[in-house]
């Protein structure tokens, strides 16, 4: 029992005298008075200080931990998403940070080296040293302090500029843009309810329009401009089949909806028309003066004429039909064209992995994905040629984080969230 105390009395006397010598040592580094009673600067609550923000700069784009769970797990992964997304918007004040710290940890050296000074000047001074070798070595010591200050302070100043003016910039350019996206929503949204209320009898209120089943139907224009895209931005991916159609005069657009490809048609002198089940979009093409009919696509195009069209463009409705009239509507768009007519068919890609993760089911009256190879597969059985694959609407462009993939992986699995098929008849 007596030597357990001893060899625990040992033991607490070798921490005291651990613990003083750390304690000279810093005292050693960081004095605080001089030999002849002369009190210094005390800097280690200001070491402290710089030692705390240094913890705080360094926990920057963390998450504080939470205690185990499904739910908590789920939060994390949240918070750290938040985190990453944020990264961008504060990289330069994180720099100006460091940049402060440093700035900070240049003046706190230069402070010691200052106490050290005074120190060894108050020693001398004690031991009788000669005074005017004292004021020289202050006076060096007072312009390199002010040196050093002056750099530091000017360095901080032009990282605090950059810093500013670079997420000014930013948080302008952001906010100009979501104002412009809100007024185009707003303006969106008040053309189809003038649109709709222009039609809608005064006395007996709006009627509630129905599918074959019954049950009401999606408002199309609505649906167009939330899931495809405005009209500006859908016109302006159109714009990618004016050459193809290019001095025609025999083109029909099947489902034409707001008429997007026949303006873009009547503006190139190709004389075109359209048809949509839709009376809401058909009404929208009259409106602007195209050539457009409501009626079912298919109907329309068994009672044109054999060979009496040049062209046929069709948008976003090949995956609307069940897979056993695919053939049949192909086999039809070939016997309607006449020899060189040309066929453009746009349709969702599901090779594209982020058009079935974000974007296919969206729309409830998609029947099933068409895979390009087998589009371009039937227009060959039907007797069509020159047939070219022509990937669309790169998802790297909807969804920038995919830029951090491997590039041949990108283009592999998250290429073009669309495609065209385009082919001449034989």
């Amino acid at each position: 029992m007596a030597s357990g105390e001893s060899s625990a009395g040992g033991s607490a006397r070798e921490l005291i005298e651990l613990a003083r010598e750390i304690r000279e040592r810093v005292r050693a580094s960081h004095p605080t008075q001089g030999a002849d009673g002369l009190v210094l600067p005390d800097l280690l609550p200001v070491l402290h200080a710089r030692d705390a923000a240094e913890g705080k700069v360094a926990s920057i784009g963390t998450v504080n931990p939470r205690p185990p769970g499904a739910l908590n797990s789920l939060i994390q992964a949240a918070k750290r998403l938040a985190a990453r997304l944020l990264d961008w918007h504060v990289r330069e004040q994180v720099e100006f940070n460091r940049a402060a710290l440093d700035a900070l940890n240049a003046i706190l050296e230069a402070l010691n080296e200052n106490n050290r000074a005074l120190a060894v000047l108050s020693r001398w001074a004690a031991e009788g040293r000669d005074g005017t070798k004292a004021l020289h070595a202050i006076g060096e010591l007072r312009a390199s302090f002010e040196q050093r200050a002056a750099r530091r302070e000017a360095d901080c100043r032009s990282a605090l500029e950059r810093s500013t003016s670079g997420i000014q910039r930013r948080f302008w350019s952001d906010l100009e843009r979501l104002r412009l996206e809100v007024d185009r929503l707003i303006h969106e949204e008040l053309r189809l309810i003038r649109q709709r209320a222009a039609r809608l009898p005064v006395e007996s209120g709006p009627p509630v329009r129905t599918g074959a089943s019954g049950h009401p139907v999606v408002d199309a224009g609505c649906f167009a401009s939330r899931f495809r895209g405005s009209e500006e931005e859908v016109r302006r991916r159109f714009e990618f089949y004016v050459p193809f159609f290019q001095g025609l005069s025999q083109v029909l657009d099947l489902g034409c909806g707001r008429g997007e490809f026949l303006e873009l048609m009547r503006e190139a002198g190709v004389g075109a028309r359209g048809v949509d089940a839709d009376a809401d979009c058909v009404e929208v093409c009259r409106s602007r003066g195209l050539d457009a009919e409501q009626g079912d696509v298919l109907e329309r195009l068994r009672s044109a004429a054999e060979g009496s069209l040049n062209g046929i463009f069709c948008s976003h409705l090949v995956e609307h039909l069940p897979a056993g009239q695919l053939p049949e509507f192909v086999r039809l768009c070939a016997s309607r064209l006449s020899k060189g007519g040309i066929l453009a068919l746009e349709s969702p890609n599901p090779e594209c992995l982020a058009t079935l993760a974000k974007s296919f089911y969206n729309d409830p009256s998609h029947q099933r994905p068409v895979p390009p190879s087998l589009l371009k597969f039937h227009m060959e059985e039907c007797g069509f040629g020159g047939i070219q694959v022509f990937p669309l609407s790169p998802a790297v462009e909807a969804y920038p984080s995919l830029a951090l993939l491997p590039e041949s992986f990108r283009e592999e699995f998250f290429g073009g969230m669309d495609y065209a098929v385009l082919g001449r008849k034989l």
